[in-house]
């Protein structure tokens, strides 16, 4: 899904821009008041395995790719904010030091991939998981939650491209990117759907079990147990093993 120089107009580039810088801005508000110092080595791991992942992707006819992008599962561990800083942090190296996106489409790619991908990954998880506290059901809503919010980035990255052809020249010949929403819908969508869609959910799905397993308390998506809570839990626990 990384949009080339060339395919986005000044029109549709630079809106997308402002929109990102605001995003990042409030993320950042954010982080300095919720970031605790046990999640900063998670956010810079975050922000490496959304770089290795997204290096593996697939050319789609129209100029871009096809991949994952493991915004999802940083959405549900440490919230949608960090996950915004974590994937755009990633996006902005690749194309400054790799060529994997456009300069100017930067904007469009971090809105894409850093903003509505987490934000629906982690909106789709919780309304999946309801108050499941563990089980099948979480594990569920946990690939849901990737699926969907990769697909919602896809989507929305064909929607950028689709309208270009509406700023042509005086000849009628498209400036930008040359293909419609007819075109650009369906191959960006159904690639996405039928597969890296659910390589992103079972990325999500699998990830999560490990940190459910190995550092429950760390995950921002599910709820957190209160100290209150925890000795009737093991109050309980003990009278089931007597």
């Amino acid at each position: 899904m990384h949009i080339p120089d060339g395919y986005l107009s000044p029109q549709t580039y630079l809106p997308l821009y402002a929109a990102f810088a605001g995003f990042m801005a409030a993320a950042l508000r954010k982080m300095k008041k919720t970031l605790s110092a046990k999640n900063i080595p998670y956010l810079g791991m975050a922000s490496a395995f959304s770089f290795l992942i997204m290096m593996f992707n697939v050319p789609i006819p129209g100029g871009t790719t096809g991949h994952a992008v493991g915004a999802g599962i940083v959405a549900l561990i440490l919230g949608p904010w960090t996950a915004l800083i974590a994937v755009s942090v990633a996006l902005i190296i690749q194309a400054l030091l790799f060529g994997d996106g456009g300069i100017t489409a930067i904007g469009a790619n971090c809105v894409n991939m850093a903003v509505v991908m987490p934000f629906v990954s982690v909106w789709v998880f919780k309304l999946f998981r309801g108050k499941a506290p563990g089980g099948w059901r979480v594990y569920t809503a946990a690939f849901l939650s990737g699926y969907a919010g990769l697909a919602a980035a896809a989507v929305t990255t064909a929607v950028e491209f689709g309208i270009q052809p509406l700023i042509a020249s005086s000849n009628g010949r498209p400036l930008y990117a040359p293909y419609g929403l007819e075109i650009a819908l369906p191959v960006m969508a159904l690639e996405h759907l039928l597969l890296f869609c659910v390589i992103e959910g079972l990325v999500t799905m699998l990830v999560l079990r490990y940190f459910l397993k190995n550092d429950p308390g760390s995950v921002y998506a599910m709820p957190r147990q209160s100290s209150a809570q925890a000795p009737r839990q093991s109050s309980a626990q003990a009278k089931e093993v007597k």
